[in-house]
């Protein structure tokens, strides 16, 4: 398989998510994913999604997120932007200690470093790529 490449931008709005949910059914069907690589991916990508658009973007609807993706025979990739200021992505609380169990937030970068094969924040936390093994 050639290496695809394509993107989709969109306003932070939570019904937005959809659209995401819906690239991956697509990528899914395409492609032919397996189901374990499907539910990686649907969890992981709009769990980064999610963030984006409540935390980065502070659900502004002046501002976008970007879900850039490449596939190719061996990884598909995901990498998320938003327009936000980032955050300290070296230093989020760990979910499972008995002293977060009952908090509200947390969990996702937690999914998501769990779900991807690797994932890697830059420009202070405003991108996140996610690449999962296929």
């Amino acid at each position: 398989m050639e290496l695809i490449v394509d993107k989709i931008v969109f306003n932070s709005e939570t019904k937005n998510i959809n659209i995401v949910e819906k690239l991956i059914d697509d990528l899914s069907n395409q492609y032919d994913l397996h189901s374990d690589v499907y539910g990686k991916l649907l969890l992981g990508v709009v769990e980064g999604v999610n963030n984006a658009i409540v935390h980065g973007n502070r659900l502004s609807k002046d501002k976008n997120v970007t879900v850039q993706y490449s596939i190719d025979d061996k990884h598909i990739e995901f990498i998320i932007t938003d327009e936000g200021t980032g955050f300290d992505y070296t230093n989020v609380p760990d979910p499972t200690k008995p002293e977060n169990l009952e908090k509200t937030h947390g969990r996702g970068i937690f999914l998501m470093h769990h779900l991807a094969d690797e994932i890697e924040f830059e420009e202070e936390g405003s991108v996140v790529k996610m690449i999962f093994n296929l």
